[in-house]
């Protein structure tokens, strides 16, 4: 019967260090489940964060492609700017007086042996471009 007793008493021993070992399992356990709370969270907001990058990727690429088509239409406008400008060489300086428009309407029929038609616009743009002190070049723009 004593060793029945001990047996009892060691499978009670047993049972104590098992359940010792269920409760560490236990609050190990809730710990594990904590963090993963914690990093579900942090998960989530990672996740929006991706979201909105992604979301700012998408537009600055809608962005990039406009600032391409825009930079396209600039060189193009620029390039026809440059076709619609003449250059006159040769004029000194200061002889076209205070009134630059006056002097090319009755100069260049002159200069090109035809007829001035009123209806040619150097009004848009008349500037004066020095090269030197000397000489300076009209540039009209039609």
């Amino acid at each position: 019967m004593d060793r029945i007793l001990q047996e009892i008493s060691a499978v009670g021993h047993k049972l104590e260090g098992m359940d010792n070992a269920m409760t560490a399992l236990i609050t190990e356990t809730r710990s594990m489940r904590l963090e993963i709370a914690g990093f579900q969270s942090q998960i989530s907001g990672l996740d929006h964060r991706v979201a909105t990058v992604e979301s700012q990727v998408v537009l600055q690429t809608d962005r990039d492609q406009e600032l391409l088509h825009l930079r396209s239409k600039l060189t193009d406008l620029e390039d026809r700017s440059l076709r619609n400008n003449f250059r006159f060489l040769g004029f000194p300086e200061g002889i076209e007086g205070t009134d630059i428009l006056s002097y090319l309407r009755d100069t260049l029929p002159k200069l090109a042996d035809i007829t001035f038609n009123p209806l040619w616009n150097f009004q848009e743009r008349t500037d004066l471009v020095s090269r030197d002190k000397t000489e300076r070049t009209a540039l009209a723009q039609s």
